[in-house]
């Protein structure tokens, strides 16, 4: 008597098969690619190059190098806004830079599966 129902040999179909390597090899492609950003560096400037912002792609801050010009006692206001304004862009740059590299790993799809 014929079974009815399951697959062949009681393993998943081909496609699925395929499916899950592909999603594998992704998984891997994303952990690799995580990797790389988390050491890359991205700097940004403020105050005309015054204060100047390093942070790594894992969003942690690796330096920050202020123009012995920039520095005015009488001023710190202006110094605390510089600094502020070159650690945001940074940060900001690493951002776009791992939202960029998951819409590329992702083909768009972006995080929300619909299920």
């Amino acid at each position: 008597m014929a079974k009815r129902g399951g697959f062949p040999g009681g393993g998943m179909p081909g496609n699925m098969g395929n499916l899950m390597k592909q999603a594998q090899r992704m998984q891997r492609q994303m952990e690799e690619s995580q990797k790389e950003l988390e050491t890359k560096e991205f700097t940004a400037k403020a105050g005309g190059g015054a204060v100047e912002a390093v942070v790594f792609g894992n969003k942690t801050l690796k330096s920050i190098t202020i123009s012995p010009d920039a520095v005015d006692p009488d001023d710190v206001e202006m110094l605390q806004d510089m600094i502020v304004a070159a650690v945001n862009e940074a940060m900001k740059q690493a951002e776009e830079e791992s939202g960029a590299m998951m819409n590329k790993m992702t083909g768009g799809l972006g995080g929300g599966f619909p299920f």
